[in-house]
C-alpha cells in the first residue's frame, strides 16, 4: 500500500503565532494566564498548553479582575473586548491577522452605511466574532439556497465578507448566487478565505485524484478540517475525519492501494506521524510513504510587541 502525504498540511502561520503567544505569555507573566476559548480548535494543542499553565475560559467574565487574558486565533467581537476592559484585564490579542483583516473590512462597510452579508457557519466562534462588529446590519448565509431568503433594505449598498476557513468551491457558489440576486453587491476583492485554507484544499484535491481513501487529521470543531473531508468526498474519494491514529478502522484500508493523509491548519505534525505509523503497522512493512511536492507558503506573522524578545 502507498501512503501519500499532502503538502502543505497542518499548522498555518496564524496557528503558529497563536500558540507561541500563549507559550511566551506563560513564561513572561507572574500569575495565571487565561485564554478566551480554545486558542485553536485542536484538543491535543489545548491539553498541552493547559499542562504548561494556560487556563481556558469562554468569556472575559470568567477570568479574575486584573488578570492576563489572551484572545484566541478566531477573533472576538467589540462586546467581548469591552467586557475585558470592564474587568481591567491585561489583554494580548492572538487573533489571526487574516481574521482581523475581515473585521476591519466589516467596520469600513458599516461606517459607509452598508448592509453586510457574511458567508459562514452559524455558531462558529469566528463568525460570532466577525458579526459582532456590525450586529445590526449583518446577515449570515451558509449556502446558495440561503441567498433567496435574504431580506435586504437597500440593494445598492450591500457588501460581503466570508469566514476564513470555508470551502473555496462552495463559497464561490454562494458568491455567484449573491451576484445574480444583488448585481450591485460589493464582493471581496479577493476571497476572505485564507491562503492556508485554500492551499490545503488544493493539496487534498491532488490526493483525491490518485487515492481511494483520504484521511484528514483534525478536530470535529475545526471548520477547515471538515472542509477538507468535503473536498475529498466531492472528488469521489472515501474520506474520514480523525482526531488521532487511535480512530483508524483497519477495515477502511482493506483492498486500498493508496491512502492520502492531510491535516487541518490547527493539527500538530506529531498526530500526522502517528497516523502514518499506524497505517504502516496495519498494512505491513512494505508500505510506501511519499509526499506531494513541498510547498513554501512564505507566510509569517509577527508576535505582539509586548511578547517579542
Amino acid at each position: 500500500m502507498k501512503v501519500l502525504l499532502a503538502n502543505p498540511r497542518g499548522f498555518c502561520a496564524g496557528v503558529d503565532r497563536a500558540i507561541e503567544i500563549v507559550e511566551r505569555a506563560i513564561t513572561k507573566t507572574d500569575g495565571p494566564v487565561y485564554v478566551r476559548h480554545e486558542i485553536v480548535h485542536n484538543r491535543h494543542v489545548v491539553d498541552r498548553l493547559q499542562k504548561k499553565g494556560a487556563i481556558f475560559v469562554e468569556e472575559p467574565t470568567d477570568a479574575p479582575r486584573n488578570s492576563r487574558l489572551i484572545y484566541s486565533a478566531h477573533g472576538v467581537s467589540p462586546a467581548t473586548r469591552e467586557a475585558a476592559r470592564s474587568r481591567n484585564l491585561d489583554v494580548t490579542d492572538a487573533t489571526c491577522p487574516l481574521v482581523t483583516k475581515v473585521h476591519k473590512e466589516v467596520e469600513r462597510m458599516k461606517k459607509d452605511g452598508y448592509e453586510i452579508i457574511m458567508i459562514g457557519h452559524e455558531g462558529h466562534v469566528e463568525v460570532e466574532g466577525t458579526m459582532g462588529h456590525a450586529p445590526d446590519s449583518m446577515h449570515l448565509v451558509e449556502t446558495a439556497d440561503d441567498v433567496a431568503r435574504l431580506e435586504i433594505k437597500n440593494h445598492s449598498k450591500l457588501g460581503c465578507v466570508t469566514q476564513t476557513t470555508l470551502s473555496v468551491d462552495d463559497t464561490q457558489e454562494v458568491m455567484v448566487a449573491l451576484k445574480e440576486r444583488f448585481p450591485h453587491i460589493k464582493l471581496p476583492r479577493q476571497d476572505d478565505i485564507c491562503y492556508a485554507t485554500q492551499n490545503r484544499q488544493n493539496a487534498v484535491k491532488e490526493l483525491a485524484k490518485t487515492c481511494e481513501l483520504v484521511l484528514i487529521v483534525g478536530a470535529p470543531t475545526s471548520s477547515n478540517s471538515n472542509r477538507l473531508v468535503e473536498v475529498a468526498v466531492k472528488l469521489g474519494a472515501k474520506s474520514h475525519l480523525i482526531t488521532s491514529a487511535e480512530e483508524i478502522d483497519p477495515q477502511w484500508i482493506e483492498g486500498i492501494e493508496c491512502v492520502g493523509v492531510s491535516a487541518g491548519a490547527s493539527t500538530p505534525e506529531v498526530l500526522v506521524e502517528g497516523v502514518i505509523q499506524t497505517l504502516t503497522e496495519i498494512a505491513g512493512p512494505d508500505t510506501e510513504r511519499t509526499s506531494l511536492p513541498k510547498v513554501d507558503e512564505g507566510m509569517h506573522f509577527k508576535l505582539p510587541r509586548e511578547l517579542r524578545d
